[in-house]
């Protein structure tokens, strides 16, 4: 067997796993419980008493979290828990 016919080995390149920062945690954990405690399409009182609740969990749950990023953080869950919009009929 000649060398031209011979195939090189190819290495597969697996994609590189990065542990998630400690916001992408939070956040994800966060979208959970919205998910499982039935925050969307409730009450906006409730919601807010929740996510006052959640965001203390989380604050303590995640000490390394700046006042920013905690403050994104609830942003993006409100936003989250809010129920999908219908499309209007045009």
């Amino acid at each position: 067997m000649s060398l031209m016919n011979r195939k090189k080995p190819r290495m597969r390149k697996e994609p590189v796993k990065r542990e998630a920062t400690p916001f992408e945690q939070a956040r994800d954990e966060m979208f959970q419980h919205i998910m499982r405690c039935g925050v969307i399409g409730s009450a906006e009182h409730d919601q807010t008493e929740w996510f006052d609740q959640t965001m203390e969990y989380l604050t303590e749950r995640y000490h390394e979290l700046s006042a920013v990023q905690l403050v994104e953080l609830r942003i993006l869950g409100e936003r989250f828990a809010q129920p999908a919009k219908e499309k209007q009929a045009g």
